[in-house]
């Protein structure tokens, strides 16, 4: 749940969901519960709904939680648990449903949760942040990150609750209902015996000596357990009540997630609370008899109907849910294995594979020849069956269940049972056409409907995949037609399911990583060339890697192409989709501009764009010449096997490199391991790339900017290869010694020189204050390391793997001295990639003579696990539609579609979900810039909870969400709430990075707005000093932190400063936008404003003389409206352009405009917008209130007149039809016009991108670089490279609740003038997550 205020945030996560609203007065309605003596309360139910939902619904409900065993019923009869409510008859709003108790043991876990979830935080009332916190402030305290409500809590409800010495009940006692015995210490001290049975619970006469089950004197019998203690105890009573009548929970932060989120910090006091005396009642989970047959049940869920939106909603929850579950069983599985309680199946000692729990666990790759790591060819089995399984239009191609798990030090593939790979040799004797394996390079000349079946899917998948039909020659000369790689196998399995298995070279090899090997009885020709000689193929692939393969110079200068440590170097899918359409995009310009540019070719009406067309598809290796569709060869490259084009090579590794240049020059900014890794693999870079991305920075003229990507890949090289050194020491280590060693290991790790102390010291010295003499002790493997070692070992596996030299250093400090990492940060990095969870305290690892990590702060070791992600297709779908409609300033129409997103998300995975945060996150931005900052507000609340919960605490996703929830906080008047969500994230910030990052400053200058006194400039320059290291002084980001120091400085008087931090400014934004933009002419006036103030200020302290002692000086204050703009900017919430082609491609589409315009019969009144748009810009200007100007005579009385003006001139709504290119205003567009009309401006007839449009006179005009029913191709050429950086046409309108006209962000987002002719701003900038970046 949210750790942030608790009581501040109580009660908005508990109502209605605005992201659900329309669709929850669609389908859901009220329903009155009663009965099972619990109090009537309202439930809001679905119609879609099971009888069974319903109940788990209750179930989760403080005031029926101490039940386990009930039931519904309606109308005097109980309701079957598979019905949906809304097929029951008379069932409408306001029914009243009854609760029926069943037969049972009381849910005593359900009980422990209720009472465990009663926490109090005590929170910090002073507005001054703590030291911790300020800028160069050097400490890291880890008992600030979580809260305090992990303490054990003051209040009791009883002393003991245990299974009583009598159990288990007696023959006799059994045959009359007795299920077991309870033994029970109150709060007052007295003991009591209670006695479960059929109907219920009842008090025995039973004694700690004595056994007399009879029931105690006038004790009733109790249906449910909480009330036998209540009757019992008061004190269990007084409190009972006070937890039910706590505040609502939202489901949200109460729900169990799909998959278990690792928290590499743990409560301080474990070892003092753990008392878990419920797990002695008997209701443990624990396995079943019988093994569940995974495979049966994820396929029989994939195979549920999905004709209908309802239908695809509950298969994709069946589907998650069995996923879920085969993921904790993984776990389970994984801890029950390597814990040696399950004995191998196969018997062999070097490769043992189990059988547990309906999973075949195996530490080897799934083929047997395979020569390479185990690791890497498990990690990519499971890429390939992600991949298969993503495929969408492929009905009957089934995958395993498939999960990959890291437990102590060793990595496990857990599976399903393959159905049909268990049947008898006489079965597969019979019937080897009919069962078995029917496709692959062993499978056999073979000819049947059911493989004629199979070819047709696999070659179906294989065009969603880009992969090639090649030829394998087998050792007889036998050619084998693949869709797959050579080691893929397809088979029919007892169940009548075609399956593939062994997919780990599904994609194709990194030639940068694959040195020639020799060929080995296999090779791969293209289908074309099957009839071309083995020894012509290998003449022509020596000559191509001679002459065609690499370009001069190569590996000269990228040390490419080198062997790996492993031969399973495979591109990345996400680099396949980006290199495709990337080379066949350069490819047509540079053909168009050989035969006179694009605009000529497109216009001309000749041949020269079909050739044009032709030709790239050729150069590409496109496998069609009319149409670009590429295909990619998995074989090529791959031990054993041949190819007769070597030319691939040469393509892949070029883009590879790139990518890498991209990535590094993006405006992306990682915090940690994950976001790099993230941002690298959306790039379709592998991690083994790290080498290559130190020495790119290294060798770039912005190598110092670039010193926090420089940072992380050091941090990411160090933490890999220790985790790799980690594993081989902790796989000899014993259980019982896994604390001492793992604590050993850290100390080792960031201590330098740390030196073991000597064997049986510790124990003697134990041993002296009991008394006792020391007893023998041995020397242990582990205990034997040092950390001058364990640093070589690092040092030489960083350079094995990454080809660094030098980079590491002689210790940790090193690290810290020279790259500014944090051993903190390094010990959070380390405890994520193994699983190993911390107490939470403070820690020294700086301390040089004393072990900063004790064997009793190693609280626990999780299993690491990888598995499939199950797709949620609609709520995606819908998702992906709100982007684009948002990329084309549709609002509205981007509103509807997040909601319906949400709804859906909701619906399959409750919410819980990355995906789903990244939907909210994205709602609540565009709530906000429509004006609905509650709503804005409500929605950040949940998505802060959902990344919490699902991402991490403080995982770099959350931290950007609460700063978000920050400015929704401030926008709706919450100013201590947003300091503390500000001041959260930038404490998350400092213990995952530290402060030299570039979100640091957009922290910093949030806090700067937000805070009175000394601490907003200690920010405000900190800030500043960041963005100027990170951007430069002229940088948009550093001239904002410019004007709003300056503007600081002068609601304190200090007018001098203010003028130098201004002219600063000032010269940025005329460097950036010319000395015509409307922000430039903004700046310009303010510093005009500040330079007079100075001078009224100098001229009244003369008068006063020198006699005077005190002056008050008049001082220049922003208003809130004008702090909340300029939050909105920093934040990334709206971003603003720079961009000379943009202001070309707007003033070329107005070109369009007014021809669309002048064609349909519309007067076009270009010139007298853009004179009223300059003319508002010169009056924002004049009336800047957002530059800090609030004097007398500051201009105060221009916004006054400004807005009467505004306010006198008439209102118009027009509605205009117009069957352009088939587009209809709809009446629901009259929103927007009343938004527009309610801030005061008159209505006009607009013609934007080929659709008829009402907008605000001197609004901005919204346009779309996705949309292209009125844009020429040259126009979508120009705007490529804005596209490709995600820059968005067009200004949404500005959110109500910002009421200032004349407020900075008005300012810096109105129309720059160029040539007579207004030229739209840019409006926000998304990312696809939906996160603003810093």
């Amino acid at each position: 749940m949210c750790y942030l205020l608790q009581t501040d945030v109580i009660g908005l996560t508990g109502g209605k969901d605005a992201a659900g609203m329309k669709q929850d007065e669609d389908t859901s309605f009220p329903v009155k519960i009663q009965g099972a003596g619990v109090e009537p309360f309202e439930l809001q139910v679905h119609g879609f709904w099971l009888v069974q939902d319903a109940v788990m619904t209750l179930l989760s409900r403080d005031e029926v939680c101490p039940r386990s065993n009930l039931s519904l019923a309606f109308a005097g009869t109980n309701l079957d648990p598979l019905a949906e409510l809304q097929s029951l008859k008379g069932l409408k709003p306001g029914a009243v449903l009854r609760l029926v108790e069943d037969s049972g043991i009381t849910n005593g876990k359900s009980l422990k949760r209720s009472l465990s979830n009663t926490k109090t935080e005590t929170t910090n009332q002073d507005a001054a942040p703590p030291e911790y916190l300020l800028p160069g402030s050097s400490d890291r305290p880890l008992m600030a990150l979580l809260p305090q409500s992990f303490q054990p809590e003051a209040a009791g409800l009883l002393k003991d609750l245990s299974l009583s010495c009598w159990n288990p009940p007696p023959g006799h006692r059994k045959l009359q209902g007795d299920f077991l015995y309870i033994t029970v210490v109150t709060m007052e001290g007295r003991r009591f015996d209670i006695t479960s049975c059929p109907k219920g619970f009842f008090l025995n006469r039973s004694t700690e000596d004595v056994f007399d089950p009879r029931p105690a004197q006038s004790s009733p019998v109790y249906h449910c357990f909480t009330d036998v203690l209540c009757h019992i105890s008061p004190a269990f009573k007084q409190t009972f009540i006070t937890l039910k009548n706590r505040p609502q929970l939202s489901p949200v932060e109460v729900m169990p997630t799909p998959y278990h989120t690792l928290s590499w910090l743990g409560p301080p006091c474990a070892s003092r609370t753990h008392k878990n005396t419920f797990s002695r009642l008997g209701v443990d989970e624990q396995p079943g008899s019988q093994a569940p047959d995974w495979n049966e049940e994820l396929q029989t869920a994939r195979d549920l109907p999905h004709g209908s939106l309802e239908e695809r909603l509950q298969r994709d929850r069946a589907v998650l849910q069995i996923n879920s579950a085969f993921v904790r069983a993984v776990m389970q599985g994984a801890e029950t294995v390597i814990d040696g309680f399950v004995e191998p199946v196969n018997g062999n000692p070097v490769d043992p594979a189990f059988l547990w729990g309906g999973l075949f666990m195996s530490q080897g790759a799934a083929s047997s020849n395979v020569w390479w790591g185990k690791g890497a060819a498990q990690r990519l089995e499971l890429k390939g069956v992600q991949a298969y399984s993503n495929i969408e239009g492929v009905e009957g191609l089934h995958t395993l269940p498939t999960a990959i798990v890291d437990y102590r030090g060793v990595r496990l593939s857990a599976q399903g049972l393959a159905p049909g790979l268990e049947g008898s040799e006489q079965d597969q004797a019979t019937a080897p056409a009919s069962r078995g394996l029917l496709y692959g390079v062993n499978a056999g000349p073979q000819e049947s409907p059911h493989r004629r079946q199979l070819l047709q899917l696999l070659a179906q998948a294989a065009k969603s995949l880009c992969l090639q039909r090649h030829v394998v020659v087998t050792p007889n000369s036998r050619q084998v037609p693949l869709f797959t790689s050579v080691d893929a196998q397809g088979l029919l399995g007892a169940d009548g399911r075609f399956y593939i298995l062994d997919v780990f070279r599904t994609f194709p090899a990194d030639a940068n990583f694959c040195p020639d090997v020799e060929t080995e009885g296999q090779s791969v020709i293209g289908e074309e060339e099957s009839n071309k000689s083995c020894e012509e193929e290998e003449d022509e692939k020596k000559k191509g890697c001679a002459k065609e393969g690499w370009p001069e110079n190569y590996h000269s200068e990228s040390g490419l192409p080198k062997s790996f440590v492993h031969g399973l170097c495979r591109l990345k899918p996400e680099l396949l989709q980006a290199f495709s359409p990337a080379q066949f995009t350069q490819r047509v310009r540079e053909m168009l501009d050989e035969n006179g540019g694009f605009e000529e070719c497109a216009t001309a009406g000749d041949a020269r764009a079909t050739q044009a067309l032709r030709a790239a598809c050729k150069e590409v290796g496109s496998v069609s010449d009319i149409i670009f569709e590429m295909r990619f060869n998995s074989n090529v490259f791959s031990p054993g096997t041949s190819t007769a084009n070597i030319e691939t090579r040469s393509y892949v590794y070029v883009f590879v490199c790139i990518k890498v240049e991209y990535c590094l020059q993006s405006n992306e900014a990682p915090m940690d391991g994950a976001s790099l890794k993230q941002a690298l693999h959306q790039r379709g870079i592998s991690l083994r790339y790290l080498g290559h991305v130190i020495n790119t920075i290294s060798q770039s003229e912005h190598k110092e900017r670039l010193r926090h990507i420089m940072r992380l890949v050091i941090s990411e090289i160090f933490i890999r290869s220790t985790r790799r050194v980690f594993n081989s020491f902790i796989q000899g280590v014993d259980t019982p010694s896994l604390s001492a060693a793992v604590s050993h290991f850290l100390c080792c790790l960031f201590v330098p020189h740390f030196m073991p102390a000597p064997v049986g010291e510790d124990t003697k010295k134990k041993s002296r204050r009991r008394g006792r003499g020391a007893g023998a002790s041995e020397s242990t493997p582990w205990s034997t390391l040092t950390g001058a070692e364990l640093w070589n070992l690092v040092c030489q596996d960083a350079v094995e793997t990454y080809n660094i030299s030098d980079c590491l250093g002689s210790g940790p400090n090193h690290l810290v001295e020279h790259y500014g990492l944090q051993k903190l940060s390094l010990l959070r990095e380390f405890c994520l990639k193994t699983g190993v969870q911390l107490r939470l305290k403070d820690y020294c690892l700086d301390n040089q003579n004393k072990a900063p990590i004790g064997p009793d702060d190693i609280l626990n070791i999780f299993p690491v696990v990888k598995h499939i992600n199950m797709p949620t297709v609609d709520a995606s779908k819908a998702h992906r539609a709100a982007q684009t409609f948002l990329q084309k300033g549709l609002l509205d129409q981007a509103h509807e579609h997040l909601k319906e997103a949400a709804y859906l998300y909701g619906r399959v995975c409750d919410d819980l979900n990355p995906e789903a945060c990244y939907c909210h996150s994205m709602l609540a931005k565009v709530a906000f810039l429509q004006g609905k900052a509650a709503e804005a507000r409500s929605v950040q609340l949940k998505a802060v909870v959902i990344s919490e919960r699902v991402l991490g605490f403080d995982h770099p996703n959350t931290i950007q969400q609460y700063a978000l929830l920050g400015v929704y906080a401030f926008a709706g008047g919450e100013t201590a709430l947003a300091q503390k969500c500000v001041l959260r994230a930038r404490l998350l910030t400092l213990t995952v990075h530290g402060e030299d990052h570039p979100y640091i400053a957009t922290l910093d200058s949030c806090l700067g707005l937000m805070l009175t006194g000394d601490q907003t400039g200690q920010y405000l320059k900190n800030a500043l000093r960041l963005n100027t290291s990170f951007f430069g002084a002229i940088n948009l980001h550093t001239a904002l932190n410019q004007h709003m120091l300056a503007q600081w400085m002068c609601s304190k008087g200090d007018y001098r400063s203010a003028m130098t931090h201004e002219k600063e400014a000032l010269t940025a934004f005329t460097t950036l936008f010319g000395e015509d933009h409307a922000q430039t002419r903004c700046s310009k006036e303010f510093l005009c404003t500040i330079t007079m103030q100075a001078v009224k200020v100098e001229r009244s302290l003369r008068q006063a003389g020198a006699d005077c002692t005190e002056q008050t000086v008049e001082c220049l204050s922003p208003t809130n409206d004008t702090v909340l703009e300029q939050m909105v900017l920093v934040t990334g919430i709206r971003r603003l352009t720079q961009s000379d082609r943009f202001q070309e491609y707007r003033q070329k589409h107005k070109e369009l405009k007014a021809a669309v315009a002048k064609e349909l019969g519309f007067k076009v009144t270009t010139e007298l917008v853009a004179s009223e748009a300059a003319d508002g810009g010169e009056k924002n200007s004049d009336g800047e209130t957002g530059c800090g100007k609030e004097a007398e005579d500051g201009g105060s009385s221009t916004v006054q007149k400004a807005s009467e003006s505004q306010q006198e001139q008439p209102v118009k709504e027009t509605i205009v039809e117009s069957t352009a290119n088939g587009h209809v205003v709809e009446p629901a567009e009259q929103n927007h016009l009343e938004d527009s009309d309610r801030a005061g401006s008159g209505a006009e007839v607009s013609i934007v991108n080929g659709e008829t449009e009402v907008r605000a006179k001197g609004e901005e005009t919204k346009s779309s670089t996705a949309n292209g029913e009125v844009k020429s191709d040259a126009a979508a050429d120009v705007m490529k490279p804005e596209e490709v950086n995600g820059d968005i046409n067009g200004t949404p309108t500005s959110p109500s609740v910002l009421k200032s006209k004349g407020t900075w962000a008005d300012i810096v987002s109105k129309a720059p003038v160029a040539n007579g002719t207004a030229v739209n701003g840019v409006a926000d900038k998304v990312t696809a997550n939906g996160v603003a970046e810093g």
